[in-house]
Formats: structure tokens, sequence, C-alpha cells
């Protein structure tokens, strides 16, 4: 099937940041890729994709193919590159290569080929008639192959009840992903069967799977995924890119909703909604998807504006290039981040709030825990605090086999309970109000509006019933490699991975990287503490990953003839910013 020629909008955008306007910034991006990428090729003339995917950076390495195809085929008054014989000859030079790669068998057996699959696919689409008959021949003999390898997968999983992880036995990104390349694949070369089994897929994930608040749940509906929604977002846009199926138009608003409020000032997702990753770095993936709607479009130039063209990994060069093919034009609004306030609560119990430099996130999320299953962390963690000046300050990541980086504990029947049973957020201008209930006790989380450069927050613990063992709050601190802690007492410590183990000490205040928190004199600090890695299924060894908790024990006392203790305790905490 032949697609139309790409053309490009004459209407000029009404950019809000001229300096980050897109699809400007784009092509930039993706002429330093390119650069990088030829000479990572001369550099190691003949290698093959092992030797080139052996750097983290770099692996993925056929998403370079996809820069110097765009770069050639996009007509664009800021695409110096258009038509540059340069850019033909590496985006073929590349594509040769996996062609070689495929027939050798070494292709496909590489971690998410089908994601490299459809890098080439798309770079197909756009040079077909560049290629002369024997190169297209190869190349779409060999994509067709890879492709062809998805067909049964997606067709087994078609009518299973949610296209949830427990039920596909993959991530709903991964089967996504397949049904995108099924989709375009089947259109491109004319293969009803594909075209029609990706597009009954991708129209489920958008008029079906969605969420309300605009995520795919990757474990289940009860709460997001944020790095990897990025990638069944980038499916669905695409599927909207080549069907214009009118239904599908109001998921890519949702997840535009969702994506833009749910993300810190830096540009990472917050990390506190998250079931499955701790930490994401700034997504290049279905910035293109944004691109639908105005607020969409500043919200993709504010994430684009952290990617450093000297520093870009190749997926990431990849990914980019797929948002300026895509990219639609047009008015463009400021970021949430970027404004003096704002605040978003979704329909699940979880919301972010920015009041100048702060942002804070709470959530009260509640999800069967995934015992078997390493991938889906506990959603144990409950406050997040960030400040445009310092970062991340309180992290309320989640992690998996270690109560003791969860917000709350109690033991109760030889076990220790690390998640809630029930919860309810509130949230007003006045204060945002966060309640917890665990077996023994229930904590209403009161958060007040900031002044200046202090922020308040304390817990107010209400008893219930006979006390557990050893309950306790915990607050994640993120602390930097290198830097000076010091205590209320006076205690200067250099942060490393020597062990700092802190009560009396701390003398009611942790000072840290242009930061204060005043703490219960009770309090105790503990680092380093190496949370889960999913990936490994073992416990981080990078510095930079640990955090340091401080634990304040629940002072929770029985009363005759009292079930319901009010304000068994309160804990009180004021972060400063210097």
């Amino acid at each position: 099937m032949r697609f139309p020629p790409i053309f490009v909008c004459l209407l000029a955008p009404v950019a809000v940041f001229a300096a980050d306007a897109l699809p400007a910034r784009y092509f930039r991006l993706m002429e330093a890729g390119t650069a990088r990428v030829e000479a990572k090729l001369q550099a190691a003339p003949g290698a093959d994709l092992k030797a080139l995917e052996a750097e983290t950076s770099w692996r993925h390495f056929p998403y370079a193919i996809l820069a110097p195809a765009v770069l050639y085929s996009k007509q664009h008054r800021d695409n110096p590159r258009y038509r540059h014989k340069h850019m033909l000859e590496l985006a073929i030079q590349i594509g040769d290569m996996l062609a070689g790669e495929s027939e050798k068998g070494t292709f496909e057996p590489r971690l998410d080929s089908d994601w490299d699959t459809y890098m080439w696919l798309d770079t197909y689409r756009l040079l077909e008639r560049e290629l002369g008959m024997e190169r297209r021949q190869r190349w779409q003999h060999e994509i067709r192959k890879n492709i062809a390898m998805l067909v049964e997968d997606t067709r087994d999983r078609l009518d299973f009840a949610w296209y949830n992880s427990p039920y596909i036995g993959t991530s709903p990104n991964h089967y996504a992903l397949w049904a995108a390349n099924l989709y375009l694949g089947g259109r491109l070369f004319g293969v009803k069967e594909w075209e029609d089994l990706g597009r009954a897929v991708l129209r489920r994930f958008a008029l079906v799977e969605q969420a309300p608040d605009g995520y795919w749940g990757e474990h289940s509906r009860s709460g997001p995924t944020i790095g990897y929604n990025h990638l069944t977002l980038s499916a669905v846009a695409m599927y909207w890119e080549f069907s214009k199926d009118k239904d599908v138009l109001p998921a890519l608003r949702r997840a535009t909703d969702f994506h833009k409020n749910c993300t810190f000032l830096d540009g990472t997702p917050v990390d506190v909604f998250n079931d499955r990753n701790r930490y994401w770095g700034v997504s290049a993936w279905a910035q293109f998807a944004f691109s639908n709607f105005a607020d969409g479009r500043g919200y993709a130039a504010f994430l684009t504006s952290f990617f450093d063209p000297e520093k870009l990994t190749v997926d990431q060069l990849g990914r980019l290039s797929q948002d300026a093919l895509y990219y639609h034009e047009g008015p463009s609004e400021a970021a949430p981040q970027q404004r003096p306030s704002y605040s978003y609560r979704m329909n699940v119990p979880a919301g972010v709030r920015k009041t100048g430099p702060w942002q804070v996130a709470l959530s009260g999320l509640i999800d069967t825990q995934a015992i078997n299953n390493r991938f889906y962390l506990d959603r144990q963690g409950h406050l997040s605090i960030f400040h445009q000046k310092t970062g991340l300050i309180i992290s309320g990541a989640n992690s998996k086999r270690q109560p003791e980086l969860a917000t709350f504990t109690e033991e109760l029947m030889g076990r220790t309970v690390h998640m809630p049973l029930s919860s309810r957020l509130q949230m007003s201008n006045a204060q945002d109000r966060l309640s917890l209930a665990f077996n023994t006790f229930f904590s209403d989380l009161y958060v007040m509006p900031p002044t200046g450069n202090e922020l308040d927050f304390r817990f107010v613990i209400n008893g219930h019933g006979t006390p557990a063992k050893n309950p306790r709050l915990t607050l994640q601190l993120v602390l930097v490699p290198g830097e000076e802690l010091e205590t209320g007492t006076g205690v200067k410590v250099t942060v490393g991975r020597d062990k700092i183990e802190f009560s009396s000490e701390l003398g009611g205040s942790i000072r840290h990287h242009g930061w204060t928190l005043a703490v219960d004199r009770t309090a105790h600090l503990r680092w380093p503490v190496y949370p889960h890695n999913p990936y490994t299924d073992e416990p981080e060894t990078d510095l930079r990953r640990a955090v340091a908790v401080v634990t304040v024990p629940l002072a929770l006392k029985p009363r005759p003839g009292k079930y319901i203790r009010p304000r068994d305790q309160e804990i009180e905490f004021k972060l400063a910013v210097q």
C-alpha cells in the first residue's frame, strides 16, 4: 500500500518558548545524534550489532536508522538536511547491516527486537522509492519475516479479559507495540490479516483498556506505570496517525492530561505513582502524541528542553526522530511545570500540586501485591517532595521485599505489614490531606501550602484496638554522594559508601544539599539503603540510587474501654530550602 508523501504544515506555530520551539529542536538533536552515530560506525568499521550495542547507551542500535531517514525525507524550513544524499547513504548503510543481521538470525533474538523492527519499518516506508529493486526486496523480506513472528502471540491474547500482565503474560506496552508493527506492516505490505489484527488490539487499548485518568496500567487498572505508559501511548498514537480513527483521539487527549501533570519539574515522571520503576529519565517516547493539542505541544517542548545533543542515547535519538516525523504544528501553551502553580487530582487516590518552586505528590494507590513478580513494586510509598532548586528531596518511590522503605509498617501475627488497607485523598488550596488505614491505626498526612522557602507537613496518627509491634513512620531522603550532611547537634559527615547511623545526634534537624529538614526528636537516620532493582532482581549497587531512611517510632498506647484513640500522636516536619 502506498502512503501519501510527507508534507509540511505551513501554519507557523505560536511558540511560547522560542528557544525550545518544536520541531526545530528535534532537528537539531537529530543532527547531533546522527553525527555521533556516524562517528561510531567510522570508529568500528565492519562491527556487528553485538559489538555496537556493547555499551548501554548504544543498546537498540537499529534506532539510529530513523534519524537520517527523517532528516533526508522530512521537508521543513527548520530541517537543513532535507534531501541531503549523505543522510540517505547513512540510513541505507544501517539498513543493509540490519538485513545482514536478520539473514544470519542474530537480529530477532536480541531483547525487544520488535522495537527495532518498527524503526526499520518506518525507514523503509520513508525511503522505499530510493532503495532500488534489489535492496527494496531484501529489506522487505527481512522486515516481513520479523513482523510475522508476532502474529501468533498477538492473536492468542486478542480476547483475553484484560490486556494487563497477569492475563497476557507480558507487559501491556509490549503487546501494544507488537500490534503497532502488525498494523503498520500490514498497511505497508498489503497483508490484511496483520492490519486487522493490529487495529483490533490498538482500538481496544484506546477504547477499553485505558483508565479514565489516561494511563494503561501494567499490573492492573488500579494505578499507572508512568514510564512504560509512554511506550503504550506511542503505539496507540501511531495507529491514530495512519487511521485517523476518530474514536482514538480522546485516548490521546486523556493521556496528554495524565502525563503533562504527572511530571516533576526536571521532566522526569513523578516517582510515587509508579509501580514498576523508582526512577525514569525524561521520556522521548510518544511526544508526537501530545502534539495533537496546544497544551501537549508546550509539554513536549518542556520535555525536549532537557535533552543534551551531545549525550543522547541511541534509543532517545530514534524516538525523537519519530516525534519529529509525526509532530503536529500549531499554537502552544506552557506546560504545567512552567506555571506559577497547578494541582491535579486523579480519579484514583493520587495527586500532585505545584506551588512556586515546590512540587508535592501524594499517593494513596492500593493494588494487589505481586508476590512472585519481581517487576511490580509494592505500593508502599505515599509522599514525594521536589524543589526547583534542589531537586527531589523526599522520595515516595516504591520497592519490593523492602518494608524498611515503606512509609508505614506494623508487625502483626508474625509478619510485617507495609501496605495500607484503605486510603482517601482530599485536595484543596487550604491543605492537602492523605489518609491511610492500617490494621491498628490510621494516619492523616496534612500538607500545608508552602510559605516562601518553607514547607510544613505533619502526620496525625489515630490508633485503634491493640497496638501492633514496632509500628513506625519512614521517609526516604535523597542524598547526594560527595556532599556534606550536618545534624542539629553540629555533627558533619560526607555522604559516601560508609554507613551512617544517627539517632540522638540528629538533634531535631538534618541539613544537606541546600535544604534543612526539621524532624521529630525520636527520629533515627540510616544510610545507605539500596532499593530493589526489578531488572536484576537484586538491590541496587550504584550509590546514586541509594536513599537514607528517617524512621520515627509510632507511640500507640491502648486505653481501657477506648477502641478508637483519636490523635494518638502527631509527628511534624518542616522543610526549608536555602
